[in-house]
Parts: C-alpha cells; structure tokens; sequence
C-alpha cells in the first residue's frame, strides 16, 4: 500500500493521509445537506439526491485517488448544481429529467476529450504566471467563501460587503475557531486545521450553538426516483435549448476542474516544471464521475477545492482521497451526525486554507505589466464574481493580447489563443 500511493516518496505516512483525508470531507461534507436543497427545487426527490450526492463523492474521490494517486476530493459542484436549478430547470423551463441528460452527455464528451490527452494538453499550454495566479485567485475565492458563511462578511446594500456582527454567538464561534486554529498553526502543531474544527463542535454542542443529534443512525434513501432517468430523454438532447445548456456545463465545468486542479496541485506539490504528472488519469476520474452522477440522479460534479484543506494537513497522495471515499460511505448510514458539521465549524478552514493558497502570489513575476496585470485580473475576478472560470477568462484573454502587443505571441503555445477567443465567445453568448 505505501509503494502503490508512493508515501517514501512524497514523505507521509497513515496517520497524516488518514487525517488528511477526514479534514477534507469534514471540509466538504456540506455538500450532502445542500445539494438535495438546491436540486430538490427542480422537483427531484431529495432523499434520492442525497445518496447520488454521496455515491457520486465516493466513486468520483476513489477514482482519482486510485488512477492518479492525487489527495484530492471529487463532489457535486456548488456552482453548477445552482446553475442547473435556477438557469437551467427554473429560468429555462427544462424538466430535470432533460437537463440530467445534458450532464450526462456533457460527462460523455468530457470522457472522449481525455482519453483523447486534449484536456491535458490545454492545461499543460496555460503559461505557469497564469497557473500560480489561478491558485492564488481559488485560494482569494475560498477564504470570501468561508468568511460569508461565517457571517464575518455580511451583504450591504451601498458597499455591497461589510463586517459581520463579531458578537453574535455564531459568527463569535467562527472567530474563536480561527483563531484557535491559527495559533495551533503557528505553533507547527500537525493536523491543526482538523483539530480546530473538532474544537469548535465540542464548544459550539457545549454552547448550543451547534444542534446535538437526536439519533447517530438515519436509513439510506432510495435512488429509485433519479437512477437512470437520462437514458429515456437521450432523444431530447438535440433540442437547441437543451445543446446550449450541454456547451455551457462543458465550458464551465472544464475551467472550473482544470483551475482548481492547477490550484490543488501545486499546494500538494505535485506539479513541477509547469506540469502536472497524470493529469491525465485525473481529469478522466473527473469526466468518469460527471457521467456516473448524472446516471445516480446529481448535477455535474467537479474537482472540489476544499480539497485544500486536507492537503494543508498534510495530504500528500491518493490515500487522502481513499480515506475521504470511505468518510462519505459511512456518512451514508450515520446521516444525521453531518447536523453538526455547520458553516461556523467549516469557514475557519476555509478561510486559512484560503491564505495558504495564497501564497503562490510570491510566485509570480510582478516586474513585468504584461504578466501582472492578467495575472491580476485573474486572482481578482474569482471571488468578485464568485466563478473560477470567469476569473480565468480574463486572464486568459488579456495575456495573449497583452504579448501581442509587445510583438511576442510566438512565445505562447497556440491553444492560448483559442481559449481567448472561446472565452470572448463565452462573454458575448452565455454571460448575461
């Protein structure tokens, strides 16, 4: 076992992957209360959505744990399950039976595309200035999403943000949190993060701040109500609403994935000399698990970037994502403990994780307004606009534009310039 997942070689053991990967889905496991709340509004049977989001987690994180040896998570995204709902079932007036089906064709293509190293050689051809910003952006991107659900950010209407309100009980517990959590970190003490949110439930069930179950064991629902409901409606997928929404879970879904495994694996470090080994094998487990969770009853799942806050542990390999496979198995009989796994016992990871990230900021060549500006744009776009693909669409228009300009466009590989003008397509046909 420590051969196949190579622990000599990226110096980890048991105890660090296994802890690793509990902090991951200790990070992610939101996603089983939540995706059946969005989803359910498209008429979905809820408790189907919820074991489709927890069998598409495990099969999806054992995938690219297994073929490509990464400590990273594969779930249902947050962006696109909303996306799907709200544009798609919603504001399209497309039954979910069709828009399923979408998805499912959408993880098809995806799987075509990789076995065919197309996605990987796109990813290989983004320039590393570009890769480090993209991992700084999602790490920008992560932390305004953990001081959101803390309620340390709160909307306003004439600065659209502002500071929450610190002595609400809440929001008070996300902050001793944060702080436990930092000054366990800077104290070198491993596996901080993981235990600052143990913490943090302890003191929030010890508070009732943080709701204590009831019972430890919950039924699993039956899928019988989404399983397999794509395969009838494969003869709508011609329609033209029905290959616009294919495109667009296409377009997104590839950018999403391909920025928060740049991201991801160059906190793991994993990638060297602005490449990524079997990416190959991941961005395959990846289109695998669309295609499957379309089949189980869920919208698209994606690379999930909370995965970084089990590779801050110390998640080093494949195992982090097996143990995190195995968390989210047992989740499916042990249901109604994922109550105490709240937003305040989840955003300082995130918000810590988010500063780490961060770091790759230092990596990039700021001497230079061709390489800084776009690499700007790009960090800044992602939480401004809550989407990790239209972060990367300014990047990656502005760069190629930015080096013609000095007369140096053959120095970037020439899929850049297809992604710009695939992203210039994306702003005038699918941006509203």
């Amino acid at each position: 076992m420590k051969h196949f997942f190579q622990f000599t070689e990226r110096n980890t053991s048991y105890k660090q992957e296994t802890l690793a990967g509990v902090t991951t889905f200790l990070s992610i496991a939101y996603i089983l209360v939540v995706n059946p709340l969005i989803l359910s509004q498209t008429g979905m049977d809820k408790g189907a959505i919820f074991t489709a989001t927890a069998l598409t987690a495990i099969i999806g994180s054992l995938l690219i744990g297994l073929l490509a040896n990464y400590p990273i998570a594969i779930a249902p995204s947050m962006g696109l399950n909303s996306f799907f709902t709200f544009s798609v079932c919603i504001g399209m007036g497309i039954k979910w039976e069709v828009a399923l089906t979408g998805v499912f064709v959408a993880g098809v293509i995806f799987i075509v595309l990789s076995l065919l190293k197309i996605r990987e050689k796109i990813i290989n051809a983004i320039p590393e200035d570009l890769k480090h910003a993209i991992a700084a952006g999602i790490g920008f991107f992560i932390a305004f999403i953990g001081f959101k659900n803390a309620k340390i950010i709160i909307p306003n209407k004439d600065t659209f943000v502002s500071i929450g309100h610190l002595t609400s009980p809440t929001t008070g517990l996300a902050v001793f949190g944060l702080v436990i959590t930092i000054l366990m970190l800077v104290r070198n003490v491993k596996g901080a993060i993981f235990y600052g949110m143990i913490i943090s439930t302890i003191i929030g069930m010890l508070t009732g701040l943080v709701k204590i179950p009831t019972h430890i064991m919950g039924t699993i629902p039956s899928l019988k109500p989404t399983f397999g409901v794509v395969f009838p409606h494969l003869q709508d997928i011609f329609a033209p609403e029905v290959l616009a929404v294919i495109f667009t879970f296409l377009f997104v879904a590839f950018f999403d994935t391909a920025g928060a495994l740049i991201a991801l694996t160059s906190q793991a470090g994993i990638m060297k000399d602005n490449k990524i080994p079997k990416i190959g094998r991941a961005l395959l487990a990846d289109s695998s698990a669309g295609a499957i969770g379309a089949i189980l009853g869920t919208s698209t799942p994606a690379t999930s970037v909370e995965s970084s806050a089990g590779i801050a542990v110390g998640g080093r390999t494949g195992f982090t994502s097996v143990i995190t496979a195995v968390c989210f198995a047992i989740a499916l009989f042990f249901s109604p403990i994922l109550s105490v796994i709240t937003n305040e016992v989840t955003a300082p990871a995130l918000i810590i994780v988010g500063g780490l990230m961060a770091m790759n900021l230092q990596n990039i060549n700021w001497s230079r307004v061709e390489v800084a500006i776009p690499s700007f744009l790009t960090i800044i776009m992602m939480p401004l606009t809550s989407s990790v693909a239209l972060g990367l669409a300014f990047g990656f228009i502005l760069y190629p534009l930015a080096l013609l300009m000095q007369k140096r466009g053959k120095e970037l590989h020439p899929i850049m310039y297809v992604l710009a003008l695939l992203f210039i397509l994306y702003f005038i046909f699918i941006v509203k």
